[in-house]
């Protein structure tokens, strides 16, 4: 309660304003200058753990190869027999004074491994077999210098690393192995590089590719496995080179630099917490902080006491206004200081007399407004801002039959029937509180009670930027409107019943195909039976007449049509035959509409489909009937003239059929007959054309055939009828076939003439003792039949 007290007064917030922006500058400055210091001492640091750890792992690697090469050297010059190195060896070890200052231990081993000597002879090793360690077979396999993995060795089970050298008698044949272990925790070179330390408390680690750690400056590990949560570490595995931000087992932020050893695959890691790196900003913040608390401390007793006197006439002039808001000062304020608080003071005086003509002008304009609304047709009420009426016009008395007087001071609401009034109460006050214009539909009471008004009414707030002043209502009588409306919706409700019981799909569309109407049957066209409105016809349907797709604009320039046969496929991939009609509502105009009626056509075409087949095909055999033959033969005919190989016609009629008849019965020649179409069938090409011309004869037209070719089919049919038989009651039944073939030529007359040609051919081939095939030439070619 105190801090909202003290910074009522506008002294005290400029004083604050003042400390704030002294602490936000200074912040801003220390951020920024800890920032730069930050990432300046980063790149040292980075630098100067990249350098140490180049110098170590060159210094490790340096160490490791001396301690080779030396060894190398020394199993050089045990050049002898195998048995005399295994006399002298003892001997030998304790001469090497060199290596037993390198080494923390030097072993002598025969070809199989044992330890023939060694120093100093008190790790007790000698008769120890290390053929199995790993630093012996590599050394006896390759016959090189070998550093070792690090491994426990048989003295105290100590961490070590063994560098190894192959020994060679004059002859260059391997007579044994001189090596040199060192232990990884012993006091030699490893605890020394292990011992470097960067700053206080940074160290040195040393680890394996394999993921061993040889050496760690901070807990003295050895041979433990590395941590591979930490990336760093695993990417150097790898073979990664450089400098990280990382973090320790501990989870403390450090900068990690990583070098790789060329003698052995080790690598050493330089760590450096950044604590301690960048401890040198820590201070430097420090001390910023110390020093603005000084600052602060002197400067704001030091504003508090500039900012009041500079205040002072602003409290006399706030005494003046006051004085003149209650009528005690009737001249204008007039007060001395700094020249924004003068220009308060005239905008002050100004705002006055603008007050006072502004008050004038809003009692001409109520009693404009009070007489205007006396002869508007519609009902208006003014009501205070509790929404209690003030004023009503003439109009609203008569909506509501009560008396002005009786209406003023009473809540608006109240004249709501209760069963509308609580939604209307939430929308109205939803609008207002949003500052907006309430619309609203409901029932008003009359002075009766019992008969009630529907109504439109709008409410819309007014007054002053600073305050509302009440609100102005619209209300108009629509009891009559919704009548007419109420059976408008019923003749409509009626309309759809009828349209939703239809066969017929009805639609209206408007100029882009979206459907604004349509009943039950024509969603079922459009492969949407749980309503099509608002889906666009154009994109769902395709409507194909006469070869002809429709697109958009054909419907809109088409003119009406009543009957227009189609084919329609909606996206479901349906298809429907189909009688539209299409008829335009206001074309030309911006409501410009269509209207479509679709019948379902498919089972007047089947109907139209079976009548052709039936007029053109014989009913028991399936084949083409005699006039379909002639059409196909006049056909025919008229195209001899284009084709460079001659068409053929001929003519099979059948030997001893009336027996099959007459002894098996009409069914037994029916069924011979259906055998005999099927192998007619089977026989001819698609182009060509069968037909039973009547009782036992058949045609068949060969278009483009020739006349060879024409023969050999002729005599393939003369077969296959031969071979048909029918067994009934022990007997079996069949027949034979005369066959005519002639040519088609463009000289020939017509029908007429081919035809005879061609029965001339069927009368010899009977002529002849039947069941045979007879060709009759054209007429000018000399052949005899």
């Amino acid at each position: 309660m105190l801090r909202k007290r003290w910074f009522v007064s506008l002294v005290n917030r400029a004083v604050a304003f003042v400390l704030f922006a002294i602490v936000l500058s200074a912040v801003v400055v220390a951020v920024v200058s800890s920032l730069v210091s930050r990432a300046e001492l980063e790149a040292q640091a980075s630098e100067q753990v990249g350098t140490i750890a180049d110098l170590v792992a060159g210094d490790l690697d340096t160490r490791l190869a001396q301690r080779r090469n030396m060894l190398a050297h020394v199993a050089e010059g045990f050049a002898m027999e195998e048995s005399v190195l295994t006399a002298r060896a003892r001997v030998l070890i304790r001469r090497e004074i060199a290596l037993q200052h390198l080494f923390d231990g030097i072993y002598l081993f025969d070809t199989s491994g044992d330890v023939i000597a060694e120093y100093p002879e008190q790790y007790q090793q000698v008769g120890l077999n290390v053929s199995e360690r790993q630093y012996f077979q590599q050394t006896s396999n390759q016959l090189t210098p070998v550093i070792s993995e690090p491994y426990v060795s048989n003295y105290q089970d100590q961490p070590a690393i063994m560098i190894t050298s192959p020994i060679f008698d004059h002859r260059q044949r391997f007579i044994g192995v001189l090596g040199g272990a060192v232990f990884l925790a012993g006091d030699n070179f490893m605890k020394e590089i292990s011992g470097v330390r960067i700053g206080k408390t940074g160290y040195i680690g040393i680890a394996t590719r394999n993921g061993v750690t040889l050496a760690h400056g901070r807990t003295g590990e050895t041979m433990t496995p590395l941590r591979l949560e930490n990336p760093v570490l695993r990417d150097a595995m790898g073979g990664f080179e450089g400098t990280l931000r990382t973090s320790n087992q501990e989870g403390t932020d450090t900068i990690m630099s990583v070098r790789q050893m060329s003698q052995v695959p080790w690598f050493v890691a330089a760590v450096w917490p950044e604590r301690e790196a960048y401890a040198p900003v820590s201070r430097l913040t420090d001390s910023f902080v110390q020093v603005l608390l000084i600052v602060i401390l002197v400067a704001a007793p030091l504003a508090l006491v500039v900012f009041r006197r500079l205040m002072a006439p602003l409290h006399k002039l706030g005494l003046q206004i006051s004085e003149r808001h209650l009528g005690i000062r009737t001249e204008p304020v007039d007060v001395a200081g700094g020249s924004e608080i003068r220009q308060v003071a005239e905008t002050f005086n100004t705002v006055m007399e603008e007050r006072d003509e502004v008050m004038a002008s809003l009692a001409e304009r109520e009693a404009f407004f009070r007489s205007l609304t006396q002869s508007a047709p519609i009902g208006i009420i003014q009501t205070d801002v509790l929404g209690r009426i003030e004023f009503v016009n003439p109009a609203f008395e008569r909506i509501v039959g009560i008396d002005a007087n009786d209406l003023l001071h009473t809540p608006l609401l109240g004249k709501v029937y209760e069963e509308d009034r609580a939604s209307a109460v939430d929308d109205w006050r939803g609008a207002l509180n949003n500052n907006a214009v309430f619309l609203g539909r409901f029932r008003l009471k009359t002075r009766n009670d019992q008969q009630l008004v529907w109504a439109d009414v709008m409410t819309a707030v007014f007054g002053t930027e600073e305050r509302t002043l009440g609100t102005i209502t619209v209300v108009r009588d629509i009891t009559h409107e919704l009548e007419i409306e109420a059976e408008l919706a019923e003749e409509q409700e009626r309309a759809d019943s009828i349209l939703g019981v239809l066969q017929e799909g009805v639609l209206m569309l408007d100029v882009d195909g979206v459907i604004r109407y349509a009943n039950a049957a024509a969603c079922g066209f459009l492969g949407l039976p749980e309503g099509c409105e608002q889906a666009n016809f154009f994109e769902r349907v395709e409507i194909e007449s006469e070869n002809h797709r429709w697109e958009p604009d054909d419907y809109l320039r088409s003119a009406d049509a009543d009957s227009l046969y189609a084919t329609m496929r909606n996206n479901r991939g349906r298809a429907f035959d189909v009688d539209l009609a299409m008829l335009h509502l206001h074309r030309g105009s911006d409501n410009h509409q269509l209207t479509l009626v679709i019948r379902d056509d498919s089972e007047r075409r089947r109907e139209e489909e079976r009548l052709s087949w039936e007029a053109t095909h014989d009913s028991l055999t399936g084949l083409l009937n005699r006039r379909a033959f002639n059409s196909s033969l006049v056909k025919c005919l008229g195209d001899a003239s284009k084709k460079t190989v001659s068409s053929v016609l001929m003519l099979i009629d059948l030997d001893h059929f009336k027996p099959v008849n007459d002894e098996g019965g009409h069914l037994m020649g029916d069924d011979l007959l259906g055998r005999l179409s099927d192998l007619l069938r089977a026989s001819v090409r698609q182009s060509d054309t069968a037909a039973r011309l009547g009782g036992d004869e058949f045609g068949i037209i060969l278009p483009a055939c020739g006349l060879q070719r024409a023969e050999e089919m002729a005599e393939s049919i003369r077969r296959g009828i031969e071979s048909i038989r029918i067994e009934q009651d022990g007997k079996s039944f069949g027949v034979t076939a005369s066959i005519g073939l002639t040519e088609m030529s463009k000289a020939d007359s017509g029908p007429r003439e081919v035809m005879a040609r061609a029965d001339d051919g069927t009368y010899a081939a009977k002529a002849r003792g039947r069941n045979q095939v007879v060709t009759v030439p054209l007429p000018h070619q000399n052949r005899t039949v």
